[in-house]
């Protein structure tokens, strides 16, 4: 590793001390808020990117794709897998080639799904393996994440971490909440050029009217390219450099492995959740008279995790992380044990009830995915720290493809979702007690 290495060319900065109040305040603060800024407004792209794929699944078949609800899950699943592994590998480029480099790229290549998925929804003979395949590149917006967020945290001082991250994040998960929300009305008017394609016919509730599926993604095309030039033109790279075998030393460290399943509790449990809501909503409630659209309480997850996300930052700074995120296990286990009481339903009268569990399940997520952020960077060093964030953002990711495989298993197998929520407050409850034990408790080995 060099933490202070000479500039490589006109991308790099000659020198950043972030922990050096002077330097700071003379020339650190602006460029690190410009910078979060930036690559910000690029990861809610991201984001966006990631789960288009959850929103228009719950509308195919209303077109006319001929899709089993086997094949519905698996094309929710499939950008989680492909961000879980592209994950692994932007873990290890921001200390290679730089942030600026690392976020134009990365957020130019969310063109490939987008433009993909514009055309392929207006053809309701399309493969099921293209539409699986296009939904394993929409995965490239998952994988940014761990490329980005290693970035702001060499960035800023540790006492500014927790905030920075729990803002970089938690704005970008805002994305998951603005497809789900945007959707439904952009799909419901034709817009402007070669692209646009005719309308479609969609069916529900024994109800016809046109949509223009497309503009699900044909919408952030435009954006995104925005995004990825602005990227280019306005970000520098902090001088911290390792190659790839220099970064593997995290793996000789417990912590990294503890922080891993912490993560997994949070924001596994976040992202697997977002990407299965609408269809969980489905198939739970839409065979019910008065039966809700999904994407009109979908959104509402994702909406309250990411805002408990950015507000539990500033909470971790000044409370510590290993605090919070025993907080939030604990109401993470509470709210998974509740949703079963709402899975069988004889009527709409459960529906709310539903909600609210599945809502609290988000928000204790959001606040764990923030105090777990504070976390990492108070137990390693800084480009460690880097490291471990990109690495359990990877394992995590791979939440949407998880949760996906387990409820397409549970309803196939029970034709409920309980056994999942059963499983997964005991693996809350197991990690509420390793962090309890190491991090949070009066005389902790590892307190933070």
């Amino acid at each position: 590793m060099q933490p202070q290495a000479a500039a490589r060319g006109p991308s790099w900065l000659a020198r950043w001390q972030p922990e050096d109040e002077a330097f700071w305040e003379a020339e650190g603060k602006k460029r690190a808020w410009r910078t979060l800024t930036v690559t910000t407004a690029s990861l809610t792209m991201a984001f966006i990117t990631w789960f288009v794929v959850s929103a228009l699944v719950v509308r195919l078949p209303q077109v006319g794709f001929r899709l089993t609800t086997g094949q519905l899950f698996w094309l929710a699943a499939m950008p989680g897998l492909a961000g879980g592994t592209l994950r692994l590998v932007h873990m290890f480029l921001t200390p290679i080639y730089g942030t600026r480099h690392v976020v134009a790229f990365s957020t130019a290549s969310l063109l490939l799904p987008l433009i993909g998925w514009t055309y392929a929804v207006q053809d309701i003979t399309t493969p099921f393996w293209v539409l699986m395949l296009l939904a394993f590149l929409a995965g490239l917006g998952g994988g940014n994440f761990s490329s980005f967020m290693p970035s702001t945290s060499m960035f800023f001082p540790k006492r500014l971490q927790g905030t920075a991250l729990a803002i970089q994040a938690g704005v970008g998960n805002f994305g998951v909440s603005v497809v789900q929300f945007v959707t439904p009305w952009i799909i419901g008017f034709a817009l402007v050029g070669t692209m646009g394609g005719d309308s479609q016919t969609m069916t529900r509730a024994g109800q016809q009217s046109s949509v223009w599926l497309q503009n699900a993604t044909l919408v952030w095309i435009p954006i995104t390219a925005a995004f990825a030039l602005w990227s280019w033109v306005a970000l520098k790279s902090v001088p911290i450099t390792a190659n790839i075998r220099e970064q593997m030393d995290i793996f000789t460290n417990g912590n990294t492995w503890v922080m891993t399943s912490l993560y997994i509790m949070t924001f596994g449990a976040f992202s697997g959740l977002s990407g299965t809501f609408p269809l969980l909503i489905r198939q739970v409630y839409g065979h019910l008279p008065g039966a809700p659209d999904p994407l009109t309480y979908a959104f509402l997850g994702p909406l309250v995790g990411s805002a408990a996300r950015v507000l539990a930052g500033p909470a971790s700074d000044k409370f510590g992380g290993g605090k919070v995120t025993t907080i939030a296990g604990i109401g993470m286990v509470a709210c998974a044990i509740a949703i079963p009481f709402t899975t069988h339903p004889q009527s709409m009268a459960s529906f709310p009830i539903f909600v609210i569990a599945m809502l609290g399940l988000f928000l204790f997520a959001g606040i764990g995915n923030a105090s777990t952020f504070k976390q990492m960077p108070m137990i390693f060093p800084p480009r460690q720290a880097g490291g471990v964030i990109g690495f359990t953002g990877a394992i995590a990711a791979y939440g949407p493809f998880i949760f996906g495989l387990l409820f397409a298993w549970a309803f196939a197998t029970y034709q409920s979702p309980d056994i999942v929520f059963y499983g997964l407050a005991a693996f809350f409850a197991v990690n509420v007690a390793l962090n309890w034990l190491l991090y949070a408790r009066r005389n902790a080995p590892y307190p933070c």
